[in-house]
């Protein structure tokens, strides 16, 4: 994340608000981070929120006095104004006026019932009351009280508000319970900080993509056995959900192909449920004439059962079974075979491996007529099904075909979160687009 001001100009004035969740330590990392890349940060604290984390420890990550009281007897109730004089001003109002974006950090569902009510009951709710900058909410919660129609129902009317949100994200949560609920880590809200600014610049740098459309595949499929039972695999889905809800902030028209998952639909993406690797194909067949960028990070299912039986396969007393497998049609590679010939529309697959990684993604880059392919190993930490970070190799037709040695220009990427990765891939084949038109031209 970058400061997003050049030498001469002032750094942006950020406010940050921390609320009574015990997601209040990820606060303080981004206090820090964003103190660090040169913004100007100032930190109001709920009474709730001190009970997690002491406001000195934010007073010493932002070098300014931590906003605690509605009424306070200290420095942040003074000001300076245009000729240099110190005057005593009210705090959360000027606080309000010095604001370039007001971010909350954890939001816990009483402060978003507060903004939608519009109750100011504190110095915090007060001053995003009387404040006219973009409004950054993330939200951190139990996953029931997240889930529950009331609180979904204050978002949506903060949203309409303009309120702007950074979705908590799915895992094992503080209280036990397992699902929606965890802070957004900080990296991505500094990037969706910095989108707040973008989107307050000027057309010259618009986001990469505008009104494209994109098509995603996510998740595994299940092929029947018989009635009780089903072929599949280990695929959560959590990769492709992250690259649609990265394409649709990006600016994009998104198209996402799921196979059965226990994830929430992203809001703003058209969703397309399928079970079987046939229901999957007759989906992506019907929308890929149309895409301008496909990404296929769902885990097809490459075989399925000849005939799928009627009835509940019984064991009576045998000891093995056999099965007659068949294959399933290959997705990506019908893709390849039927993309536009002027470069217009890019092509992303996926590859899982266990061994041999680069030399069997190259293989299937080539085979499968991809732009991208974006490969990872199962055995790698960090990588993998069910995980919330992710690290891959990048493989793109090499640039110097000439030599027959290089089977693909290979970018290798860190362990890092599924949303930061999302975004890097998507900017990644943005790019690629860009100059297959340019060339086309």
């Amino acid at each position: 994340m970058s400061a997003k001001h050049s030498s001469g100009t002032r750094p942006r004035h950020i406010l940050l608000g921390v609320t009574g969740s015990i997601a209040a330590f990820k606060a303080c990392q981004l206090a820090s981070n964003l103190t660090k890349h040169g913004n100007e940060v100032r930190v109001m604290m709920t009474d709730a929120a001190t009970r997690f984390v002491g406001p000195v420890t934010f007073d010493s990550l932002t070098h300014t006095a931590t906003r605690t009281a509605m009424f306070p007897a200290s420095e942040y109730a003074t000001y300076t104004d245009g000729f240099g004089e110190a005057r005593v001003g009210v705090s959360h109002i000027e606080d309000a006026k010095w604001a370039d974006a007001v971010v909350i950090a954890p939001a816990t569902a009483n402060v978003i019932a507060k903004f939608a009510a519009g109750i100011a009951d504190d110095y915090l709710t007060s001053t995003v009351l009387a404040a006219t900058c973009p409004k950054l909410v993330c939200p951190a919660m139990n996953v029931h009280m997240y889930e529950n129609p009331v609180t979904q129902r204050n978002i949506a009317e903060c949203r309409e508000l303009g309120f702007r949100f950074v979705d908590p994200t799915s895992g094992l949560l503080a209280c036990q319970d397992v699902g929606k609920g965890r802070l957004a880590e900080p990296e991505d809200i500094e990037r969706a900080i910095d989108a707040l600014f973008d989107d307050d610049a000027d057309d010259a740098a618009p986001m990469p993509l505008r009104d494209l459309e994109v098509l995603v595949t996510a998740g595994p499929t299940q092929e029947p056995l018989d009635p009780v039972r089903y072929l599949t695999n280990h695929s959560t889905g959590k990769m492709g959900y992250a690259l649609a809800e990265a394409a649709r902030d990006m600016g994009a028209h998104v198209t996402l192909v799921s196979g059965p998952v226990s994830l929430d639909a992203p809001e703003g993406v058209d969703v397309v449920d399928v079970t079987t690797a046939r229901d999957m194909f007759a989906a992506v067949s019907e929308r890929f004439p149309g895409a301008d960028i496909t990404v296929m990070a769902a885990a097809v299912g490459d075989f399925r059962a000849e005939t799928a039986s009627p009835q509940k396969i019984k064991k009576h007393g045998r000891t093995t079974l056999t099965l007659e497998l068949v294959s399933n049609p290959d997705i990506l590679a019908w893709a390849g075979e039927h993309k536009r010939t002027d470069g217009s529309q890019v092509l992303c697959g996926f590859a899982m491996e266990t061994e041999h990684l680069v030399e069997n993604a190259a293989r299937k880059l080539a085979e499968k007529h991809c732009d991208m392919l974006v490969a990872n190993n199962l055995r790698d930490p960090g990588a993998g099904f069910a995980t919330d970070t992710n690290v891959v190799t990048i493989l793109t037709p090499p640039d110097d075909v000439d030599h027959d040695h290089s089977i693909a220009d290979i970018e290798r990427i860190g362990r890092m979160p599924k949303t930061g990765l999302a975004r890097l891939i998507l900017d990644r084949l943005a790019a690629l687009r860009g100059a297959n038109t340019l060339q086309a031209a």
